[in-house]
């Protein structure tokens, strides 16, 4: 009880303008708010801040800002602070999906012939695969093209899902079972 007495003490300082109290309360939550965002933010999502610098961030903005909070309960801080982390992570999961990270071209180009294999498809299987994937279901057809048309990993797929890794894979790999049924339809 006295660490709350305590942050709401340093809560009402800090709105006062004191800068050792902002000090303390930003001691007080990094680690805490360093422990509960591990791992949140994914490593294809890394840029060159690092989830600590994000929260450092999130913390600074958002303990900047503390005459907008109005704590309506034990934890209000500790649950506003986390939201704030929360909405960043989300942030840059928006922001690495519109400016995916750049790579350096190898010096191997490819052929800009077609290959082998894009002589083989024929169009009429360009117009199978279209077809059927004209029949499936929105989401089947999202994760489809989204995997084999945009490149997406199954990371990002999870990310775009609301979903591990591995559950998105899994949708992935049942979506293409239907494709490939809808195809051998035709």
């Amino acid at each position: 009880m006295r660490s709350q007495t305590s942050s709401t003490r340093l809560l009402a300082a800090a709105r006062r303008g004191e800068s050792r109290a902002l000090e303390e309360l930003f001691g007080r939550y990094l680690p805490r708010l360093r422990r509960w965002a591990h791992g949140r933010l994914p490593r294809w999502a890394r840029t060159v801040a690092d989830t600590t610098d994000l929260i450092q961030d999130v913390l600074l903005r958002t303990l900047g800002r503390l005459d907008t909070f109005e704590p309506r309960g034990r934890h209000a801080l500790a649950a506003y602070l986390r939201e704030a982390v929360r909405n960043r992570i989300r942030d840059e999961h928006r922001r690495i999906g519109r400016h995916p990270a750049s790579s350096a071209l190898s010096d191997a180009v490819a052929d800009s012939l077609p290959s082998p294999l894009d002589r083989a498809l024929t169009s009429s299987m360009e117009a199978r695969y279209r077809s059927a994937l004209t029949r499936l279901d929105p989401l089947d057809r999202e994760l489809i093209v989204a995997h084999l048309e945009l490149g997406y990993s199954h990371e990002q797929l999870g990310c775009m899902l609301g979903r591990s890794r591995d559950a998105a894979r899994m949708a992935l790999r049942r979506a293409v079972g239907r494709l490939a049924e809808r195809m051998r339809d035709d």
